[in-house]
C-alpha cells in the first residue's frame, strides 16, 4: 500500500477512535461519582461496580475480535459496535437515576465496546502490515486519538453536569459517538481495501441475525452480573482463565516459528496486566482522593488562576498524554529511520520506573498538606509522570501485539490483551478500596493518611513491577531474537515457493 492511502485509512480510524473515546471516558469521568451522589453507593460499592463495568468492557473485545476476524469482518464489526455504544449512552441520557435503569444501558456499552475495541486495533495493525519499523509509531500516535478524546470529554462532560445536570452530561458522550458514526460514512471509501477476509465476503444474514441475538444474552447477563459482586468476581476471572486456557492452546498448535513471538506476547501481557492495575486508580482512589483532599483552585503566586471539580482531574492523563506523545512518536521514527529501536521490554521498564515516580509524588504532596487539602500542581505533575508510563506502556501494548502475533490471530489476540486489561481493572478496584472512606465521610486531615499509605504501597509495587520487567529482559531478547528468525525463515521459504 502507498504511504498516502495508508495516511488516509490511518485518518479514518483515527478519527472515528477519536470520537468514539469522547464518549466512553465523558462518561467514565462521571460514573464512580454518579453511584455515590446520586445512587447513594458507599466507595466499596462504587469502585466495585465500575472495576466490574471496565472489566467486562474491555474482555467483551475478545468475543468482537473474533466476530471481525471470522464471521462480519472487521469493518462492519466496528461500525456495528459505533452504533451499540452510541445506544447505550442514549440510554444513559435517558434514564431515571435508578439501578435497574443504570445497569441496562452499561450492558449495552459492554456490548458495543465489543464489537468495536478490538478491531479498530486489528484495522490499524492490517494498515500497516509488513511495516514493522513503523508500528510503534502508529499505535503511539493511535494512542494520541484515544487520550485527545478522553482529555476533551473528560473536561467538558463534568462541567456540563455542573451546569445542566447528570443527564445533559451523559447526552454529549452519545453526541460524541454519533460524530464517529457520521465520520466513518464521510470516509469509509478511504478502508475499502483494509480489513479481514469476511470483509470481502457478501454479508450473511442468518450470521448478523445470530451475533444479534448473542447481543442481547450477552447484555442481559451483563447486567445481572453488575448487579451481584460474587458473580461479577467469579465471571471477570472465569473469562481470565478461558482467555488464557485459548492463549496457550493456540501457542501449543501454532507453526514452530510462530511460538517464540507468541511466548514474548504473553510475557508482556503480563506486564500489561499489572499496569492496569495502576491504570484504574485514575478513576477510582485518585478521583476520590481529588474530591476530598485536593485543593480546587489552581493558584499562582496567591492568585487563583480556575477551579476543577474532581472529575475533571483525570482529563490530566490525556492532556500529558497528548502533550508527551508527538515527541514519542518523533524519538521512535527517528530511530526507525536510522535503523534501529528500542525494544518494548526496554520501554515497560521505563513505564514501570515512571508510574512509580508518579505515586510517590502524591505521597509527597500529603508532607504539604494544609487543612488535610494538598496543592492540585502535585497533582499535575504526577500525572505528567503516570501519562509517560502509560505511553511506555500501554500507548505500545497493542504494538507489542501486532509485533509478535501472527496477522491471521490479530483479532483474538487484540482481544485477548483486553481481557487481560479488564481483570486487572477488577483487581485494581479491589486495590482502591483500601483507602474507602465510612458511609458518613470523613475530615480531610483525617482521609489524607489513608490516602497516602495506598498511594506509598501503590509506589513500592510499581517498583516490583519495574524490577520484574529487568529481570525479564534477558529472556525477552531470546524470544525476540527467535521471534525475528522465525518471521525471516518464513519470509524465505514464501519467496523460494
Amino acid at each position: 500500500m502507498r504511504p498516502t492511502s495508508k495516511h488516509r485509512a490511518f485518518t479514518t480510524v483515527f478519527l472515528v477512535e477519536l470520537w468514539e473515546r469522547f464518549g466512553f471516558y465523558g462518561m467514565a469521568a462521571l460514573l464512580v461519582l454518579f453511584m455515590i451522589d446520586k445512587l447513594g453507593f458507599d466507595d466499596s460499592r462504587a469502585n466495585l461496580t465500575w472495576g466490574a463495568f471496565s472489566a467486562l468492557a474491555f474482555s467483551a473485545p475478545a468475543i468482537g475480535g473474533w466476530i471481525g476476524d471470522r464471521v462480519l469482518g472487521a469493518r462492519r464489526t466496528m461500525v456495528a459496535g459505533a452504533v451499540v455504544l452510541c445506544c447505550g449512552y442514549l440510554m444513559l441520557a435517558l434514564a431515571r437515576q435508578e439501578l435497574p435503569y443504570l445497569f441496562a444501558a452499561l450492558s449495552v456499552i459492554v456490548v458495543g465496546n465489543g464489537l468495536f475495541k478490538a478491531n479498530a486495533a486489528s484495522l490499524i495493525r492490517r494498515i500497516y502490515a509488513g511495516d514493522e519499523a513503523r508500528i510503534d509509531s502508529a499505535f503511539t500516535t493511535y494512542y494520541l486519538a484515544i487520550n485527545l478524546g478522553a482529555a476533551a470529554s473528560m473536561l467538558v462532560t463534568p462541567w456540563i453536569k455542573d451546569q445542566w445536570g447528570w443527564n445533559a452530561a451523559f447526552a454529549v458522550c452519545c453526541a460524541g459517538m454519533a460524530m464517529g458514526i457520521l465520520n466513518f460514512l464521510l470516509m469509509h471509501r478511504t478502508l475499502g481495501h483494509i480489513g479481514t477476509p469476511a470483509d470481502q465476503e457478501p454479508v450473511h444474514w442468518r450470521r448478523v441475525a445470530g451475533i444479534a441475538a448473542g447481543a442481547v444474552v450477552l447484555s442481559l447477563f451483563t447486567a445481572l452480573v453488575l448487579e451481584h459482586t460474587l458473580l461479577a468476581t467469579f465471571t471477570i476471572w472465569a473469562a481470565g482463565a478461558s482467555i488464557l486456557s485459548i492463549f496457550v492452546y493456540m501457542t501449543l498448535t501454532a507453526a514452530p516459528a510462530e511460538r517464540a513471538g507468541l511466548l514474548a506476547a504473553l510475557v508482556l501481557t503480563v506486564q500489561v496486566f499489572l499496569f492496569f492495575i495502576f491504570y484504574q486508580q485514575q478513576y477510582t482512589s485518585i478521583t476520590l482522593f481529588a474530591l476530598r483532599n485536593v485543593d480546587p483552585r489552581f493558584t499562582v503566586f496567591g492568585h487563583t488562576l480556575f477551579t476543577w471539580s474532581a472529575a475533571q482531574f483525570q482529563a490530566l492523563s490525556g492532556i500529558w498524554i497528548i502533550v508527551l506523545g508527538p515527541f514519542l512518536v518523533l524519538f521512535y521514527n527517528g530511530l526507525a529511520g536510522r535503523g534501529h529501536d528500542a525494544p518494548v521490554a526496554v520501554k515497560f521498564t521505563l513505564g514501570f520506573a515512571a508510574v512509580a515516580a508518579s505515586f510517590f509524588l502524591l505521597v509527597v504532596s500529603g508532607q504539604f498538606a494544609v487543612d488535610g487539602r494538598v496543592s492540585s500542581w502535585f497533582v499535575v505533575w504526577s500525572y505528567a509522570l503516570y501519562a509517560l508510563g502509560d505511553l511506555l506502556i500501554s500507548g505500545l501494548g497493542l504494538a507489542m501485539i501486532s509485533r509478535y502475533v501472527p496477522v491471521r490471530m490479530s483479532g483474538f489476540m487484540m482481544g485477548a490483551y483486553f481481557v487481560a486489561a479488564g481483570v486487572a481493572q477488577y483487581l485494581g478496584s479491589a486495590v482502591a478500596n483500601l483507602a474507602q472512606m465510612p458511609p458518613a465521610g470523613m475530615q480531610a486531615t483525617l482521609s489524607l493518611p489513608l490516602y497516602m499509605r495506598l498511594f506509598s504501597g501503590l509506589g513500592w509495587a510499581a517498583v516490583g513491577a519495574m524490577a520484574l520487567a529487568v529481570l525479564l529482559l534477558p529472556l525477552l531478547k531470546r524470544l525476540s531474537l527467535a521471534h525475528e528468525h522465525g518471521a525471516a525463515s518464513g519470509e524465505a521459504a514464501t519467496a523460494a515457493g
